[in-house]
């Protein structure tokens, strides 16, 4: 736990929130500040900065129940879709240094754009930058 971390203190019961689901690893509250009705916050109980810096099993368990609260909000909220993301490190939009992933009900007309819109232009890469792209992060995948 940290002691200067929002959810941290929502895990400890500090902070009161609209848990959805719970479990011995994973948490579920209502964002406190909606995009939508049901906007939905999952976050691993133990504090990781980053998706990356979260184990392997915690991982899968954090995805797992996203994915299994997707049909709940979505039904609860009579929404068409939804958005399921994480913003990963400040500059990618993450305001709580603390992982969580984001299930955000979506709506016909509800003026939301798809994630390619969140980024100007996109960057002209020919053939040798992708293979050495992808080289570098196949290796370091290993």
């Amino acid at each position: 736990m940290s002691e200067d971390c929002i959810f941290c203190r929502i895990v400890a019961g500090e902070i009161p929130s609209r848990t959805v689901y719970e479990d011995d690893d994973v948490l579920a509250f209502f964002d406190a500040n909606p995009l939508a009705p049901g906007h939905t916050l999952v976050i691993p109980k133990a504090h990781h900065e980053h998706v990356q810096d979260m184990p392997n099993d915690l991982a899968a368990d954090v995805f797992a129940v996203m994915q299994r609260l997707v049909d709940p909000i979505e039904t609860a909220v009579d929404a068409d879709g939804s958005t399921v993301a994480f913003n990963n490190g400040e500059v990618a939009g993450q305001e709580v240094p603390h992982t969580h992933g984001h299930v955000v009900p979506r709506f016909e007309d509800d003026g939301g754009r798809p994630i390619h819109s969140i980024f100007g232009d996109r960057p002209d890469l020919d053939d040798d930058e992708l293979d050495d792209i992808a080289a570098t992060i196949s290796e370091r995948a290993e």
